[in-house]
Formats: structure tokens, C-alpha cells, sequence
């Protein structure tokens, strides 16, 4: 399965809305790793777009992953 690199910004104040760019495909996790480190890094400071990594069978399936919902874990105090 291939590691699927997209760029992922969501509008201001529209936090559950997002737009996804696929950027690139690799075969292993380690191109897609070192490649995604570089484009994070070309990213400029007022840029709030979030370059992620996804392991999926098919881009429709990467893409269906990174649009789901997760709520923020709850932070216990003792975590802290």
C-alpha cells in the first residue's frame, strides 16, 4: 500500500471544514517521511496548512481518514 502526502488547510474559524491537496505518492514510509519534513519546512509562517502522512489502500481512502472527526483527547491533570 502507498504513503500518500497531502496538504491539508481548513479556512479561518471553520475548523471541521477541510481542504485537501494531494501533494505526492511513495512507496515507502521513509520517502514520504523526508519529503514531507521538506515541505513543512518550505511552509511559510503565517501558512496554518498542515502537511500529513497517510498509509492507506487508495487516495479515496486516505482522504476519507484525514476527513474524519476526532474529538481532542481530554488531558488529565496529572498528564499535564
Amino acid at each position: 500500500m502507498p504513503y500518500y502526502v497531502f496538504k491539508m488547510s481548513s479556512p479561518e474559524g471553520m475548523e471541521l471544514v477541510k481542504n485537501l491537496e494531494l501533494i505526492d505518492e511513495y512507496d515507502t514510509f521513509r520517502e514520504a517521511k523526508n519529503f514531507a519534513k521538506e515541505q513543512r519546512a518550505k511552509l511559510e509562517e503565517s501558512d496554518t496548512s498542515i502537511i500529513k502522512v497517510m498509509f492507506a489502500e487508495n487516495q479515496l481512502s486516505a482522504e476519507e481518514q484525514l476527513m474524519a472527526y476526532r474529538e481532542k483527547p481530554v488531558v488529565m491533570e496529572h498528564e499535564k
